[in-house]
């Protein structure tokens, strides 16, 4: 049975304009000068991290958590799949599992899935690079889809197939550079590409 790893952010759902939402919130409660247009061209990485580069260092991890709590409220709704999310997901459960391994909060990663409908097997939350590629090989993981650099770096570092999606920040040669063995402008062609 074939394990198939998915990003979520931009590999399966258009989260940005959640994503902005929740930034505008924290924008509002803080005064803090956080160029939300800029953070959700940049998707991917960690929340500690964008957050770094607005807030205090002293003041990251207090207004991480506000984010992550104010996100269920606010995000949610504003958030769709992307095109050919459901097939790809669809295509490869028939091979076997389908996980989801993300930077974003595994609860809300879930309550995503949940609320678009999109079935996995199982969602690892908080991972980035490394910790995706730890994932990955802990689950037999054969292949990942990402939209990220870092997301065919993670697979190249687990020793599974990178195919990466350009619906995100990446071009499609920065993700054939970070190992991409396949990219495609969208899921929409990815079920003929699953082995």
């Amino acid at each position: 049975m074939t394990t198939t790893g998915f990003d979520l952010d931009m590999t399966l759902i258009d989260s940005r304009p959640g994503i902005k939402a929740v930034y505008d919130e924290i924008v509002t409660e803080s005064g803090f000068a956080i160029d939300t247009d800029l953070v959700i061209s940049r998707l991917g990485p960690p929340l500690e991290w964008e957050l770094t580069n607005w807030i205090p260092e002293a003041e990251v991890a207090r207004w991480a958590d506000r984010y992550r709590d104010l996100y269920p409220q606010i995000a949610l709704d504003l958030v769709e799949p992307l095109p050919g999310a459901h097939e790809a997901l669809a295509a490869a459960g028939r091979l076997g599992r389908t996980i989801v391994i993300t930077a974003k909060h595994g609860p809300n990663a879930r309550l995503h899935l949940e609320r678009l409908g999109l079935e996995v097997d199982e969602v690892f939350g908080q991972a980035w690079r490394e910790g995706k590629a730890d994932v990955l090989r802990a689950e037999g993981a054969t292949t990942y889809v990402g939209d990220h650099v870092h997301d065919m770096d993670a697979a190249g570092l687990a020793g599974a197939a990178g195919i990466g999606v350009t619906t995100g920040p990446c071009t499609a040669d920065e993700l054939r550079a970070a190992g991409a063995g396949l990219v495609l402008p969208s899921l929409e062609d990815l079920a003929q590409h699953l082995v």
